[in-house]
């Protein structure tokens, strides 16, 4: 299989999106998982859609998606192409009504996020790799490649969790040099370093790798990059690990 499907998978975020949007500020019933995380129906919805589609699209290549790994758990190994599926990243998000949520589907191979798409249902926007560029298009309009912008000087803008205590933003500012921040959910921060609208995403704290391989996907492709905080490439299929990341940072240019 190509590792060029990013457009396909667009298009299944786009549909899955518009299976979820309907749901967003519709005072949905929010569940508990074991991890006490949220999930709501659209979470669940949204997956079955995007489980159904990639079966047909790409039948025999597994899918690690973060509903199913919730309810029966992660597999004990996973061969060289798998997907990475996260149907609601940014569930706090959705559930507060902020639009800072996003669909998400990430093709691995050999460690590595080849393919990907992420669409952010409340705003219409979809990023997506295609050709080994990334691409954005907003709901109706045409496809527009995208690119990482040159680090600021004097100005670089941070994207940071919106939990994030003031003691850490200012560490983490001093140690990685940025001016701004702006406090922000879900596999989006990823795309606006991508499109160019911001800098830099530190992320020291835990994170799954279906919240962030599609992410990764489209910002390699935009000219950005996600290594570990001692340059290290974050790698993907760390099945021992129940696909838990470390820490990382995500930056453009």
């Amino acid at each position: 299989m190509t590792s060029d499907i990013g457009e396909a998978l667009a298009g299944v975020c786009e549909e899955a999106a518009a299976l979820i949007l309907p749901l967003w500020k519709s005072e949905l019933e929010v569940f508990r998982k074991a991890d006490e995380s949220p999930v709501t129906e659209a979470d669940r919805r949204g997956e079955a859609l995007i489980l159904e589609r990639l079966n047909a699209l790409f039948p025999g290549v597994p899918v690690v998606s973060e509903e199913d790994a919730s309810e029966f758990g992660t597999p004990d190994a996973i061969g060289p192409r798998f997907f990475l599926v996260d149907p609601v990243d940014g569930t706090k998000a959705f559930v507060r009504g902020d639009p800072n949520f996003t669909v998400n589907i990430g093709y691995i191979e050999n460690g590595r996020p080849v393919a990907g798409a992420v669409c952010a249902p409340a705003t219409g926007e979809t990023w997506f790799t295609a050709g080994g560029k990334a691409m954005k298009r907003t709901l109706g309009g045409a496809a527009a490649q995208i690119a990482v912008r040159a680090w600021p000087a004097g100005a670089a803008v941070a994207l940071v969790s919106h939990t994030m205590k003031e003691e850490t933003a200012v560490k983490l500012a001093q140690q990685y040099g940025f001016d701004l921040r702006e406090p922000m959910d879900s596999s989006i921060k990823f795309c606006r370093i991508a499109e160019g609208a911001a800098d830099i995403y530190p992320r020291h704290g835990p994170t799954m790798e279906w919240d962030i391989a599609a992410g990764h996907a489209v910002l390699a492709a935009a000219g950005g990059q996600v290594k570990t905080p001692d340059g290290a490439e974050v790698v993907y299929g760390k099945a021992s690990e129940d696909f838990r990341n470390g820490w990382f940072v995500a930056r453009g240019a």
